[in-house]
């Protein structure tokens, strides 16, 4: 399997490094600053993104330690002093982490992720933390939207091939079973997590044969319990259903076994699926499934359906395992807050001249706000130490639009930041990834259909307490003179 505890201390940018070595030199190797990774727009334009990666990033953040290579590459390159190499090959982790749940619906500018801890130790975990969600929460985001859009007919996930390298093959299968696939062709992650595994044939496997007929029959005859025929490799209609049928009645018949099914995987599916659908039912095999390939996404597949196309699952390749479309999250990891002697937090902010890069200061939580009927109405950021009380009803208003309020009444509150390690110590254990994927279903089916659509989605509302919108205001306007 790939190593998923291996060593990736070193998986970060030089420049995270050159600080580090500042920070030390300036005496802030006890200075403790906070960090959030946020992301700034949901990819494809949807409605949300999908939480995922968590797992990962403990198995990474459980086995930091710079080697002994580490430190002589270190030294090689002359940019640090032994002082600083010395730190390093010393190095422990000492931070509280806080995060969202692997699975949970999330949305543009709210802490996902948030470090608090001595300043070297929380600059060093950028890369490594942004590089492990920002992957696996786009796959998982794309897989979601691309489920959806099936209307409840199996997905699964065909993508290792395309996808860009080992571990986005490996790491993008998990997402996307988290996003809601039902299965993935890549072997090795279907052993190492317990996804299930699907398959049928190559073009190649076919053409192998003299003919059409001939490698199907051997298929059938040494795959008879999951006897699934790829009927495109000539002609669909006039040979590849027509020698299906022959096989599935000379073979599997007399075996007393029914067929799975077939894969089509190029031409006018919506029109090759009906027809195909029609000779099949008419030789007595209404129960033999279609499957479709072939380059699809979310948008495909929805307008497969809306043409009546006689499809009863998808194989998405490419699309998904890239996110074709959009293949930038965009997460970022942006200082907060830092931590004066006395004890009380600094609050950090950065402005720009473009509004959306600005951010958030603070140690915070993320909150969600759920109506009786356990819909999503809200999610709300307030300062660490806020308890959001609900019980006489609670009012929200725009950080931007300040005028638009809501007041929400007979609703309850979810504090999404979960502690995942207490200086230094991992407190959270990880459930399963079938839990992670019924939690992900769960949480989806939260949030209003209006959220949910692929164009134009009605806008969910992160909104700021009061507390933290009057910080964040005073230090704007500070910072502005």
């Amino acid at each position: 399997m790939l190593d998923v505890k291996r060593n990736l201390t070193t998986m970060t940018d030089f420049y995270e490094l050159t600080m580090s070595a500042g920070y030390l030199d300036e005496g802030y190797v006890d200075k403790i600053a906070v960090f959030d990774m946020f992301f700034r727009r949901v990819p494809d334009g949807g409605g949300y993104a999908v939480m995922a990666g968590l797992q990962q990033f403990i198995d990474a953040v459980d086995h930091l330690k710079f080697t002994g290579e580490d430190i002589d590459y270190l030294r090689s390159t002359k940019a640090f002093d032994e002082k600083f190499l010395t730190y390093l090959a010393n190095f422990k982790l000492h931070c509280n982490i806080w995060a969202i749940e692997e699975g949970m619906p999330i949305f543009p500018q709210e802490p996902i992720v948030t470090v608090e801890g001595p300043a070297i130790e929380c600059q060093l975990l950028e890369t490594l933390l942004l590089v492990t969600f920002n992957h696996q929460c786009l796959i998982a985001t794309k897989a979601n939207r691309i489920v959806r859009s099936a209307a409840g007919r199996p997905v699964m996930e065909f993508g290792a091939r395309r996808a860009q390298g080992y571990d986005a093959a490996y790491f993008g299968a998990r997402a996307s079973y988290i996003g809601g696939c039902g299965s993935t062709s890549c072997v090795m992650a279907a052993r190492d997590f317990g996804i299930p595994a699907s398959g049928t044939m190559a073009h190649s496997w076919v053409q192998m044969f003299p003919t059409e007929y001939d490698a199907f029959k051997k298929y059938a005859e040494m795959y008879p319990d999951a006897c699934v025929l790829l009927v495109d490799t000539y002609n669909v209609l006039r040979h590849g259903v027509p020698d299906a049928i022959k096989v599935f009645d000379e073979v599997l018949k007399p075996m007393g076994k029914r067929p799975k099914g077939i894969r089509i995987d190029s031409g006018d599916i919506a029109y090759l699926s009906k027809k195909a659908r029609k000779m099949l039912d008419e030789a007595g095999y209404p129960d033999c499934t279609i499957c479709a390939s072939n380059s699809l996404d979310e948008y495909i597949v929805r307008d497969l359906i809306l043409q009546g196309a006689r499809v009863d699952s998808f194989g998405i390749g490419e699309n998904m395992i890239t996110a074709k479309s959009d293949p930038v999250f965009g997460g970022v990891y942006k200082l907060a807050a830092v931590r004066e002697d006395d004890g009380s937090y600094t609050p950090k902010m950065k402005l720009s001249e473009s509004a959306e890069k600005m951010t958030i200061p603070c140690l915070k939580k993320v909150w969600r706000i759920y109506d009786q009927d356990g819909k999503a109405m809200a999610d709300l950021i307030t300062m660490a130490d806020e308890v959001v009380e609900t019980q006489h009803g609670i009012t929200l208003f725009d950080p931007i639009e300040t005028w638009k309020e809501c007041t929400y009444v007979n609703c309850t509150a979810r504090c999404l930041s979960t502690p995942i390690y207490e200086n230094g110590k991992r407190v959270y254990s990880s459930p399963s990834l079938d839990d992670i994927k019924k939690f992900c279903k769960a949480q989806v089916n939260t949030l209003w259909d209006e959220v949910k659509r692929f164009e134009n989605p009605h806008r969910y509302y992160v909104d700021l307490s009061q507390k933290l919108w009057d910080t964040r205001s005073a230090l704007l306007k500070k910072l502005s003179k």
